[in-house]
C-alpha cells in the first residue's frame, strides 16, 4: 500500500483563482503539485480538506499526496524541500507521513473558518480585512450570529454547486470577536461548508447589524432553504481557513501547542 503524506499549508490567496487547478488560471493546486513534481521527480496529486474560492486564504489547509514507492524523503525534511519551489505566498508548515490512507477531504470532522472586518481602511491590511464603509451596529453582529448554531439546511447561505450530495450541516460555533475599536472577527466551525457558505453568512449577518434585517428575518432565510433570500456575498480577502479537525483514531498530527492557541476562540465581548 503506498504511503500517504499529509501537508499543513498557509497561503495568501490574493493573486490565485482558488485551491482547485483550473485551465489558464493560476491556482494553489497547481503551484504545489509542481513543486511535488519537482522533488518527486514525477507527477503527483494533491488533495485538500477544502477547495477555497479565489481570493480566499488559509492558515490549517490539509492536503493529501499518495506517494511513489521510491520517496525517501523523511518528515521532517519535506516542507524544506517543497518550499524551495514555492513562492513566497505558499508555504508547507508541517508534513507528517502515515501508512493509512487518510484523505484530507472526506475524512475531516470538521473545519474552523474565521473572517475579519473592520471601519477603517489600512494598506497593510485590504488583502485581509473586509474595509466596510457603512456604519453598522456590533452588538446587532454579535446577536446573529447565534442563528446559525445548529443543524440546519443551508442552501439559502451558499452558492449553487450541482455536485452538491445536500447541504446540511452542523455548525458547533458561530461568534464574533472585536480585535480593537474598529476590527471584529466572525468564527465559525462546522462538519462541513457549502461553496460561498461563510461569505453569505458574514454578507446576512452585516444586513442585520445595518438594520436592513432583523433577527427574525435571518432565521426565517435559514429555514426557507431558498437562495432567493440570500443577502449580498461578503467579499473573499476577509475569509481564512483556520484549521481541519480529524478523529483521533487516525493520529493526524500536523498541529502543536502554539497552533492550539487560536484553535479556541474567546466569546465575542
Amino acid at each position: 500500500m503506498p504511503r500517504t503524506l499529509l501537508l499543513l499549508l498557509e497561503y495568501d490567496g490574493t493573486r490565485y483563482a482558488g485551491w482547485q487547478r483550473q485551465p489558464n488560471a493560476i491556482t494553489i493546486q497547481a503551484v504545489l503539485e509542481e513543486a511535488l513534481g519537482k522533488v518527486a521527480g514525477q507527477p503527483l496529486h494533491a488533495v485538500a480538506a477544502g477547495r477555497t474560492d479565489a481570493g480566499v486564504h488559509a492558515r490549517g489547509q490539509v492536503v493529501h499526496v499518495r506517494l511513489p514507492s521510491l520517496w525517501r524523503i523523511p518528515a521532517e525534511r519535506i516542507p524544506y524541500a517543497l518550499n524551495s519551489y514555492l513562492p513566497e505566498d505558499i508555504r508547507i508548515r508541517r508534513a507528517q507521513l502515515t501508512e493509512q490512507p487518510i484523505h484530507a477531504r472526506y475524512d475531516a470532522c470538521a473545519r474552523y473558518y474565521s473572517y475579519t472586518l473592520s471601519r477603517a481602511p489600512s494598506v497593510f491590511c485590504r488583502h485581509f480585512r473586509w474595509h466596510v464603509r457603512y456604519p453598522f451596529d456590533p452588538e446587532l453582529l454579535c446577536a446573529a450570529a447565534p442563528v446559525f448554531l445548529g443543524t440546519h439546511d443551508f442552501t439559502t447561505f451558499s452558492k449553487h454547486n450541482p455536485a452538491q450530495r445536500h447541504s446540511i450541516c452542523t455548525v458547533t460555533e458561530a461568534r464574533w470577536e472585536r480585535l480593537c475599536s474598529t476590527c471584529w472577527r466572525f468564527h465559525i466551525r462546522a462538519d462541513r461548508f457549502l461553496y460561498g457558505m461563510v461569505r453569505a453568512l458574514v454578507g446576512a449577518m452585516l444586513q442585520v447589524a445595518r438594520r436592513r434585517l432583523s433577527i427574525e428575518d435571518l432565521r426565517q432565510a435559514l429555514h426557507q432553504r431558498n437562495r432567493r433570500y440570500a443577502s449580498p456575498l461578503a467579499p473573499p480577502q476577509g475569509l481564512v481557513l483556520e484549521r481541519v479537525f480529524y478523529p483521533e483514531h487516525l493520529h493526524v498530527r500536523l498541529w502543536d501547542r502554539e497552533d492550539e492557541q487560536w484553535a479556541d476562540p474567546p466569546l465575542c465581548s
